[in-house]
């Protein structure tokens, strides 16, 4: 597959192909080359819209959340812009951002504690709102809606701590 991706005014060259160098662990990797060249790259996704990547031998853990003008990345404590140029893969029905669809779980990305609620339980929120903020290694992350909806259930208070993949919230 190949894409374009637009990162901070800069359009880069994305090819992304299936390569065999796992098949003794039972599963493909990835190659990928980015301005033609080639990368090793392994990803897995391990929660909605968050993936542990190996890119040339470094492991990092990304989030990816749709934003109004395409979407918004999380790498290493710094968050980037992105819009991908592939309208088969990546434009919705709605200003070309990514929004999920159906009953989503919102869960914590990473251990933490919640520092902000922003909405409550029944709020409608719109893709990309924010709904959360968790402070984690000193940081703070919003946790932000992935789809248009209505908040079905809220399941923490500010103060409270979380764990990985623990669920926080419901947009229905």
């Amino acid at each position: 597959m190949k894409l374009e991706v637009r990162i901070g005014g800069r359009t880069r060259t994305v090819e992304l192909e299936r390569a065999a160098s796992h098949a003794a662990l039972g599963r493909e990797g990835l190659l990928l080359r980015l301005d033609g060249r080639e990368v090793a790259a392994d990803a897995v996704e391990v929660a909605s819209g968050t993936y542990s990547i190996l890119l040339g031998g470094r492991s990092l853990e990304v989030r990816v959340q749709p934003a109004a003008d395409g979407l918004e990345v999380h790498v290493g404590g710094e968050a980037f812009r992105a819009q991908v140029l592939d309208p088969r893969t990546w434009q919705a029905k709605r200003g070309g951002a990514l929004e999920a669809e159906g009953r989503q779980q919102i869960v914590a990305p990473m251990p933490g504690k919640i520092v902000r609620v922003l909405v409550a339980a029944g709020d409608a929120v719109e893709a990309g709102q924010g709904l959360l903020v968790v402070e984690a290694m000193k940081m703070q992350n919003e946790i932000r809606s992935p789809k248009t909806g209505k908040v079905e259930h809220l399941l923490v208070a500010e103060g409270q701590a979380v764990n990985a993949g623990e669920v926080l919230a419901v947009v229905a």
